[in-house]
């Protein structure tokens, strides 16, 4: 019953049964999954969960006829129960790799199978897709609001354990240093991190002598490990950094303690209280030790600390990367684009809506700068093997034009270029064709990747809009199925 290739909708297996008795069953349809608007008004999302899409296609069909009788009961679905219990995913699926930074309308996965088996992958891909590229798209925002290191801390503000633990996931690719949930470090091999709560220092009695008891008793339980103590309990200047220091100081650690050791401030104004703490430390002699700060912390309120030059060595944040609190409906959807060969579009009555019809293929094009190395300076999505495809695998000179203002466009001449492919084969007939990655080299990608990009394209605020475009003959299609629908619906009289 956990098996959440089945995390599905109804309405999925009810068009199932359709295309079933209908014999439509095994035409090959290409479906897209991409997204229409980046959330906060961001330039583009960070992609996270396609490995876990992986696992999820390759767990159809493991189901007994009797759990579709739950929601498929009669005589009349018993042979489609049947099909259904053992259909597997036969087709071929093409997708963006985990790390990588995505588009508005570009293909970040596309599935090419028989239509039943790819109608059905439509929930479980987009409740996947959707929950983690909201949380790595967030987790960018917040980490590139700051140079300095950025924990996940949300697991208890999460929306249930599967969202906290591949949501801690999704974040550590998009920036995050650590974590501090267990279940997701021991899964990824990543490690988590993690000292004491409020609690912990109460429980030795709420008085100043308790709170120093419970750093004393702390440090001698954790001796060659990092140590952080939590200093806002009762009185953060008044107490608990003087308790802190008087702590360190009698289990002798200093700045020669090769752990690593700091104080965490989690309320109050944490500009003044950093830069206090700062002071009272250094004068003391604890000059290497950091300050972590935690309390409610999001990008903006990180920027404004940074402004207001806040000594704080590291960040947690919790829920506002944990529920992308600000917006956290990520807005992945999933197209039939295609359908035994016939290009389909959806035409809808708000413009945002419509779809690029077609199976595609999206390049990335790159330009050596003399002074900043490669850059990347255009994404263009073409059908597959139309004109402007095979210019661009030839490296012949190519031009790109704006898909809503046809007099702006760009020339890249021959041998001035290179191109990337951004979506890659990752399940042939049914069977994953690409190797595993570990978290720490999908966290590599996407800081390798976002290096290419320029400084303004990657800022909060009003950011640059880096070019994406359509080919001709991509832009071409669209028009004519919608000159021709539009056509159609004109003259239509019911």
């Amino acid at each position: 019953m956990h098996n959440y290739a089945y995390c599905s909708d109804k309405y999925q297996y009810t068009m199932g049964k359709s295309f079933y008795d209908s014999g439509m069953k095994d035409k090959t349809a290409i479906f897209n999954l991409f997204y229409r608007k980046a959330p906060e008004n961001n330039n583009w999302a960070v992609v996270s969960g396609t490995d876990e899409v992986i696992e999820m296609v390759q767990n159809l069909g493991n189901m007994n006829p009797v759990f579709f009788e739950k929601f498929l009961p009669g005589e009349e679905y018993s042979e489609f129960r049947k099909y259904l219990s053992a259909m597997k995913f036969t087709g071929n699926i093409y997708a963006m790799r985990e790390g990588e930074i995505a588009f508005p309308n570009q293909p970040i996965i596309i599935v090419e199978g028989p239509l039943i088996e790819a109608q059905v992958l439509e929930t479980p891909m987009l409740c996947i897709m959707n929950h983690q590229m909201a949380v790595a798209t967030k987790a960018s925002r917040v980490c590139r609001a700051t140079n300095r290191p950025v924990s996940e801390f949300g697991s208890r503000r999460a929306h249930g354990p599967w969202a906290a633990t591949y949501g801690a996931k999704a974040a550590i690719i998009a920036g995050c240093s650590a974590t501090s949930n267990i279940l997701t470090g021991a899964m990824y091999d990543y490690g988590s991190t993690g000292t004491m709560a409020h609690s912990y220092v109460t429980s030795f009695g709420s008085s100043v002598k308790g709170e120093f008891k419970a750093f004393d008793t702390y440090i001698k339980t954790h001796r060659n490990e990092p140590i952080i103590l939590l200093i806002d309990t009762y009185d953060t200047l008044k107490c608990g950094v003087l308790n802190a220091m008087k702590a360190f100081r009698e289990n002798g650690i200093d700045d020669s303690y090769a752990a690593g050791y700091g104080v965490r401030l989690d309320s109050g104004d944490l500009a003044y209280l950093s830069m206090e703490c700062r002071r009272m430390l250094d004068e003391n002699g604890f000059k290497n030790c950091k300050i972590f700060a935690t309390n409610s912390l999001d990008e903006y309120l990180i920027t404004d600390l940074e402004r207001q030059g806040a000594c704080i060595d590291s960040y947690g944040v919790g829920d506002a990367i944990a529920t992308s609190k600000a917006a956290p409906c990520f807005g992945n959807v999933y197209k039939l684009v295609e359908i035994d060969g016939e290009p389909v579009l959806k035409r809808s009555e708000d413009k945002i809506k419509l779809i690029n019809p077609g199976y595609q293929i999206t390049y990335r094009i790159m330009v050596d700068d003399p002074s900043k190395g490669e850059i990347y300076k255009a994404d263009v999505t073409c059908l597959r093997g139309d004109s402007l495809s095979k210019l661009i695998e030839a490296g012949d000179t190519f031009t790109i034009c704006d898909e809503y203002d046809r007099y702006r466009n760009k020339t890249f001449e021959a041998g001035s270029y290179k191109a990337m492919v951004l979506q890659h084969k990752v399940i042939e007939k049914g069977i994953r064709c690409v190797p595993f990655h570990t978290l720490v080299e999908k966290k590599a990608y996407y800081n390798e990747t976002l290096m290419h990009f320029s400084p303004s394209e990657r800022r909060l605020i009003n950011p640059h809009y880096y070019k994406v475009d359509i080919s001709d003959d991509l832009y071409n299609l669209k028009m004519e199925i919608i000159n021709r629908l539009s056509t159609e619906i004109r003259n239509f009289k019911g």
